[in-house]
């Protein structure tokens, strides 16, 4: 029975070594080997140039025309910029005390900046803060 089970063993590590074994084709290079030295040869094509960081900060100005956004455009003309921006201020405000709440309660607290954020993209995604 030993003797069966280690032949077993044999042959399996035979099959996973082999160039194909059990690995997906697209990890090995053309020859299905490794592909280190073809990373390793310096490049002559140049990097695009670096992002400033004061693209990826922009919040408000790039935000998607969602359901809700004819609402919040009817709430801009109705009320003004300024009162819009305070009242959109406390509700993000008051939202963000909530989900701490709750991750509190579910003792999730880990989670709070995750669902935050989380809340931030739905919020674009359906209009509110266009």
């Amino acid at each position: 029975m030993n003797r069966l089970i280690s032949l077993l063993l044999i042959v399996v590590a035979l099959a996973a070594s082999s160039v194909q074994g059990f690995a997906p084709s697209s990890l090995g290079g053309v020859s299905g080997g490794s592909n280190f030295v073809v990373s390793q040869r310096p490049s002559s094509v140049q990097q695009p140039a670096a992002r400033s960081s004061r693209t990826s900060l922009q919040m408000g100005s790039q935000a998607k025309f969602g359901i809700f956004s004819p609402a919040v455009y009817g709430a801009r003309i109705a009320l003004g910029n300024d009162k819009l921006n305070k009242i959109r201020g406390k509700g993000i405000s008051l939202h963000s005390q909530t989900i701490g709440e709750f991750c509190t309660w579910a003792g999730a607290y880990h989670l709070r900046t995750r669902l935050i954020k989380k809340a931030k993209t739905n919020g674009d995604i359906l209009g509110f803060l266009v």
